[in-house]
């Protein structure tokens, strides 16, 4: 019963910490931007992917930028480009002998063929205001040498430029346990959207 009582208090106090960071998130202070041209700090700014499967589990880690510049003309954030190294691709969440091995596998051409596209692009088109300091961004992302739009959220805040972006992974031909492509894969199945988190600082 003691140790029932201990879980319980364990997974409320997760609850609660979880709800207060969804809050602060929520409520993150954004800043109307100067018009400019910004490059990103490499050193500093961060791309966190995850993805995940239909058993509930998921994996997560970090691409390296190679450059990245974007303009604000009248307001707007008017063009942009990025580039990442997938060579880079790193996973935070395993450790040993299961780190090294999905990397293997994300850089293989069941994934990304990083050694035939050693690079992913994001061009940036145009944008329309949501609020002060806050923009829907249009935008072309090229993984593999194929190219769609995406569109998403990016803000101007106290912790830098954040976006959160989400893409279809079955559109750039990553095919590996994807129902796009497979029937009756069952607790084997891969969701195809892959989350970004990016937080860019700027120069």
């Amino acid at each position: 019963m003691k140790k029932l009582l201990t879980l319980l208090i364990f997974i409320s106090l997760i609850s609660c910490n979880q709800n207060s960071n969804k809050s602060a998130n929520q409520n993150a202070d954004t800043f109307v931007a100067s018009d400019a041209n910004y490059n990103i700090n490499l050193d500093e700014s961060n791309l966190i992917w995850t993805g995940r499967e239909v058993s509930t589990s998921s994996h997560f880690g970090t691409i390296n930028f190679t450059s990245g510049q974007f303009e604000v003309v009248d307001g707007l954030i008017s063009q942009g480009e990025f580039v990442v190294d997938m060579t880079t691709i790193n996973v935070q969440d395993l450790t040993g002998g299961s780190k090294e091995r999905l990397e293997g596998h994300l850089r293989s051409d069941d994934f990304f063929s990083v050694e035939l596209f050693p690079t992913a692009h994001l061009y940036i088109s145009s944008s329309e205001i949501i609020s002060d300091g806050k923009w829907l961004v249009n935008s072309f992302l090229t993984i593999k040498d194929i190219s769609h739009p995406v569109a998403f959220e990016m803000s101007n805040t106290d912790e830098g430029w954040i976006a959160n972006l989400v893409f279809d992974r079955s559109k750039y031909n990553v095919k590996f346990r994807s129902g796009t492509f497979f029937e009756n894969l069952g607790d084997k199945l891969i969701y195809d959207d892959i989350e970004l988190t990016i937080n860019l600082k700027t120069s």
